[in-house]
């Protein structure tokens, strides 16, 4: 090359792999030591992290030890952070006892229309380093087996429901988005209507309020991050009090405060595939196992709010 520089080619390993999450749950799994604990490094690694700053220019220390006791100490820097698509990392520094081999590693999110593929791109200084890793440390085998315990992780805490509905998707789409239709269907079987107030635009939030056969009053909200009408609606969903604020669930206190969810509508004539994809974000690992236990219970809870949207969409046609 006329500037003798090495093409960035010569000297990357290039990853890729598609999840079956959204980007905005795939990004999360990197941005706190207790997720990535679950699943950072290849088969048989563990990791201890010494120290985790998430922000732009922070660092994140920690010891990865291998299946034959070696450890191997890392300093990476957040050198670029843009959720849900896009995070670069910069391995190495000069402190004493880091593995020799500096580089950066940027990881991109592009979404699938609620699926993920992740690209993992290593970029060494020259391409004997680049050989060296590839050689002595496996780099791209041990790659594939990081981001195949990332997907054993997501696919572990992500809920996902399905159901084809005889209707046309903009109807489907119509029972979502406006909350007279809503107030005819969402919720738990036998809860009645108390009120609701929805605000359909990125950051808007859908206010609800129901009543238990008990009398007990039950409010909720979702808080809108994504809206592609009549495709695609991703929420953070959560429990709330009649004011709007977030509260624990009432039935379990380590019930996640927040879980994402992505709605995708698939139209196939006049039906409409919908599908509802779910995990917690800014969760503790006991919120997480909370969730994880309770998906067959889920499966039943929206499976019965689905058969009153099939129920009420019936009347609508």
């Amino acid at each position: 090359m006329a500037d003798g520089h090495l093409d960035a080619t010569e000297r990357s390993i290039i990853i890729t792999r598609v999840f079956e999450a959204p980007p905005a749950l795939v990004f999360e799994a990197f941005t706190d030591p207790g997720h990535l604990a679950r699943w950072w490094g290849p088969d048989g690694f563990s990791i201890t992290t010494a120290s985790f700053d998430f922000r732009v220019g922070g660092v994140w220390r920690f010891v990865m030890h291998g299946p034959d006791g070696r450890d191997y100490h890392n300093r990476v820097t957040f050198t670029a952070i843009a959720p849900p698509s896009r995070l670069v990392l910069r391995y190495g520094g000069d402190e004493e006892g880091l593995e020799p081999v500096q580089h950066h590693t940027t990881i991109t999110l592009e979404d699938l229309d609620g699926r993920t593929r992740l690209t993992l791109a290593l970029l060494f200084p020259d391409a004997a380093q680049r050989d060296m890793v590839l050689r002595e440390y496996k780099a791209e085998e041990g790659g594939q087996q990081t981001l195949a315990r990332l997907d054993a992780m997501l696919a572990e805490d992500l809920f996902v429901i399905s159901r084809r509905l005889a209707a046309p998707r903009a109807l489907v789409w119509t029972m979502w988005t406006e909350a007279e239709h809503l107030a005819q269907w969402w919720g738990p079987k036998g809860f009645t209507w108390l009120s609701g107030s929805l605000d359909l635009r990125p950051g808007g939030i859908f206010h609800y309020g129901m009543k238990s056969p008990k009398g007990e009053e039950m409010w909720g909200r979702f808080v809108f991050h994504e809206i592609v009408a009549p495709e695609r609606l991703s929420f953070v969903n959560s429990f709330s009090d009649r004011g709007g604020a977030i509260t624990r669930a009432p039935f379990f206190a380590d019930w996640p405060l927040e879980v994402f969810n992505i709605l995708t509508l698939a139209g196939e004539g006049n039906e409409t595939v919908l599908t509802l994809r779910g995990a917690p974000v800014h969760a503790s690992p006991v919120e997480r196992d909370r969730f994880r236990a309770h998906h067959a219970s889920m499966q039943g809870g929206f499976g019965a709010s689905f058969e009153q949207l099939k129920a009420y969409l019936e009347t609508q046609r």
